[in-house]
C-alpha cells in the first residue's frame, strides 16, 4: 500500500510519471482541438504582439509572477479583444505553457512534495473549475468585467505586498496535517472556480500554501500543477465559445511554450521587484477602467 505522507521516494515516482503522463495525454488533446477549432473558424495566423505578449507573460510567470494580470492588463490596454472575451482568452491561451511549466517544477520539485496534498489541491482546482466555467460562459459582460477588475485590484494589491516583504514567508513543511490539508483542498476548490473568471491562481495559493507552513518553494509544482489541469479541462468548453479569440490563444501559446524552457533553465532567477512595481501601475490602470466599463454598463441599465 502506498504510504502517501511517507518519504517513500518509490512511491512518489510513480505518482509523478501518472501525472506527467496524464499531462502529455491532455495537452495533445488540447492541441488537436484547438486546432480543429481554429481550422473551424479560419482564425488565420496570429500577430506578433500576441506571441511576445504570451513570451513576456509565460517567462515571468515561470519566475514568481503569474501571467493572468500582466495578460489581462494589456489586453485592456491595447484593446486586443472584448473584455468578456479575456477570461476565456487567458485559460485557453495560457493552458500549454502552464503544462509545460507543471512538467518541469513536477520534475525538478515534486519529488519533495507530498503527493496526496499535490493530487488533491489538483483534483480540488479541476472541481472548481468545473463548476466556475458554466457560470463565466452565462455571465453579463458587465458581471465579467467587475470580477476581472476587482481581481486586477487583488493582484496589485499582491504584488505591492511581495515587494514591500509583507508576504508570508512559509515554513519548510514537504506536506500539512490533514485539519490543514482540507483547508488547501477547500482552497484550491474556490481558486478554481475563480480562475474561470480569468482570476489567477498562483499568488493566492502560494499565500494559502505558506501561511499553512509549506515551503514556498514546494508550492510552485502544485500551484503549476492545478493550473494545467483546470486550465483545458475549462479551455475545451472555452475553445468552442462565442466569447474567445483564438488568434490571440494561438498567438500567447506559441509565445508563451519556448519562453517557460528559457525562464526555468537558462535564466532560473533574476531581481523581479522593479517589474512587480511597473506591474502593480498597469494592472491599477486596466482595473479601472474594467471597473469603470461595469459602473457604465450598469448605470445605462438602471
Amino acid at each position: 500500500m502506498l504510504s502517501w505522507a511517507s518519504n517513500d521516494k518509490g512511491g512518489k515516482t510513480l505518482v509523478l510519471t501518472i501525472l506527467l503522463t496524464a499531462l502529455a495525454l491532455l495537452a495533445t488533446a488540447f492541441v488537436v482541438v484547438l486546432g480543429r477549432a481554429a481550422l473551424k473558424r479560419g482564425t488565420g495566423a496570429p500577430g506578433p504582439e500576441s506571441v511576445i505578449l504570451g513570451a513576456v507573460a509565460n517567462f515571468f510567470d515561470t519566475l514568481g509572477i503569474g501571467s493572468f494580470a500582466p495578460t489581462t492588463a494589456w489586453l485592456r490596454f491595447r484593446k486586443m479583444t472584448p473584455d468578456s472575451f479575456i477570461p476565456a482568452t487567458l485559460n485557453v491561451g495560457h493552458a500549454l505553457p502552464t503544462m509545460v511549466q507543471s512538467a518541469v517544477f513536477l520534475v525538478l520539485l515534486g519529488i519533495h512534495v507530498d503527493p496526496m496534498l499535490l493530487v488533491s489541491c489538483i483534483v480540488a482546482a479541476v472541481a472548481g473549475a468545473v463548476v466556475g466555467a458554466p457560470l463565466m460562459v452565462r455571465a453579463p459582460v458587465r458581471v465579467v468585467q467587475g470580477i476581472v477588475g476587482v481581481a486586477l485590484l487583488i493582484a496589485a494589491a499582491l504584488y505591492a505586498m511581495s515587494n514591500l516583504d509583507l508576504m508570508p514567508i512559509g515554513g519548510t513543511a514537504t506536506a500539512l496535517e490533514p485539519s490543514l490539508m482540507w483547508i488547501a483542498i477547500a482552497g484550491h476548490f474556490i481558486m478554481g472556480m475563480l480562475m474561470s473568471f480569468g482570476i489567477g491562481l498562483y499568488a493566492p495559493a502560494l499565500i494559502l500554501l505558506s501561511l499553512l507552513g509549506l515551503d514556498p518553494r514546494l508550492a510552485f509544482p502544485i500551484m503549476a500543477s492545478a493550473c494545467a489541469f483546470l486550465m483545458p479541462t475549462t479551455g475545451f468548453r472555452y475553445i468552442n465559445a462565442e466569447r474567445i479569440d483564438l488568434r490571440i490563444v494561438i498567438g500567447i501559446a506559441l509565445g508563451g511554450i519556448p519562453a517557460v524552457l528559457v525562464a526555468a533553465f537558462v535564466v532560473k532567477e533574476m531581481p523581479i521587484e522593479p517589474l512587480r512595481w511597473a506591474v502593480v501601475v498597469v494592472v491599477l490602470y486596466a482595473a479601472a477602467l474594467l471597473l469603470r466599463a461595469a459602473a457604465q454598463k450598469e448605470i445605462a441599465k438602471a
